[in-house]
């Protein structure tokens, strides 16, 4: 029997564990590794150059870590295992690079806005506030945000829905036009919404300042977020439930009403959300269209209406510290609902396709 020609005898003898589990030894290796990285980066680069640049210290740090902990790993485990492992620690040093800023903006908001956050903040309004009481005073944008973001889905949600069922369903002649459009709309700077409507709805239709305005500004914003991302929902929906529906002599309509949307409702309900939250913490188009108030105006049809982006954006520019708070408070309020839409879209997403609870 002629002798066979081994590649790679060490892949044959070396132990075959991956990155799935993590134990003892695994976080062992990974202390010891960063433990290491630390002494080296002290003693090398702190100790005997100059250089101070806390970002290019980490970065040092960082490479000498990653070189380390694959070839201690490397050592201990085999090169599969070292392979994995070191790929999960780049995976997670990716993701706290990228959560790390969100982190601390979002408790540094908390840290100067939580104080300002009483029973007042969602009574009062502007004008029976005082300019150095503590707390109070959001109530009208809290309201004025609530109406705007509502009137603002009866507009876009029928049209977006409506604009997916026919790009993803129907199919017509103008099918590229409608998508070309769509995906123009989605790099639409928000400031570019909000002067559409002040010079359509303002100033050539005459109408005055109000929440309605508004409320048109960030559907604009919001069609091209919810068209698309319901677009790719139906497209998720398996054909051959199209086809047995058919089949059995369903109408397309029919088959697109009882069928497919119900089948992808999860889902669009989840691109409903991402396209508020999208629009909610718009700031631009609601100067130009909404203009704000330090009063409740309940009435989005009439008047000037204040929201949380305004209310934020008035104050913090105040010398008072009192107003300053406020303005971090209705920060903290938008920071929270929008996370709110994230997590609830999160929740509804996970859901599987065609589940109806």
């Amino acid at each position: 029997m002629p002798n066979v020609q081994l590649a790679d005898s060490q892949e044959l003898i070396e132990p075959r564990r991956t990155g799935r589990g993590w134990h003892m030894d695994d976080i062992s290796l990974l202390l010891g590794s960063a433990i290491s990285a630390t002494a080296l980066t002290w003693v090398l680069i702190v100790q005997l150059t100059t250089i101070n640049n806390i970002v290019g210290l980490y970065a040092i740090w960082f490479i000498t870590f990653v070189a380390l902990y694959r070839v201690v790993t490397h050592l201990h485990q085999g090169r599969l295992a070292a392979r994995d492992k070191m790929m999960n620690v780049l995976i997670a040093s990716a993701f706290l690079i990228v959560f790390m800023p969100l982190f601390f903006i979002i408790t540094y908001v908390i840290t100067k806005g939580a104080g300002a956050i009483n029973a007042d903040f969602f009574t009062k309004d502007l004008s029976v506030t005082g300019t150095l009481d503590q707390g109070g005073g959001a109530a009208h944008a809290i309201v004025g945000t609530l109406e705007q973001i509502s009137i603002a889905c009866l507009i876009s949600v029928p049209l977006g829905i409506m604009t997916a069922v026919f790009l993803n369903e129907v199919r017509g002649p103008l099918r590229k036009p409608v998508r070309l459009f769509v995906d123009a709309m989605s790099g639409v700077p928000s400031i570019v919404a909000g002067l559409f409507i002040f010079a359509v709805w303002i100033i050539q239709f005459h109408h005055s300042f109000s929440g309605f305005a508004a409320a048109l500004a960030m559907s604009v914003l919001m069609l091209p977020s919810i068209t698309r991302t319901s677009e790719e929902v139906l497209r998720l929906v398996p054909g051959g439930l199209r086809e047995a529906s058919l089949a059995l002599g369903s109408t397309e309509w029919r088959t697109t009403w009882s069928v497919v949307l119900p089948t992808a409702r999860a889902g669009l309900i989840t691109s409903v959300i991402l396209g508020v939250a999208r629009a909610v913490g718009e700031t631009a188009p609601l100067i130009m269209t909404s203009f704000g108030n330090s009063a409740m105006n309940t009435n989005p049809l009439n008047g000037s209406q204040s929201s949380l982006p305004i209310f934020v954006y008035t104050l913090i520019r105040n010398p008072f510290a009192a107003q300053q708070a406020r303005a971090w408070g209705g920060a903290l309020v938008l920071i929270t609902l929008v996370l709110v839409l994230f997590t609830l879209a999160r929740i509804i997403g996970a859901r599987q396709p065609g589940a109806r609870r």
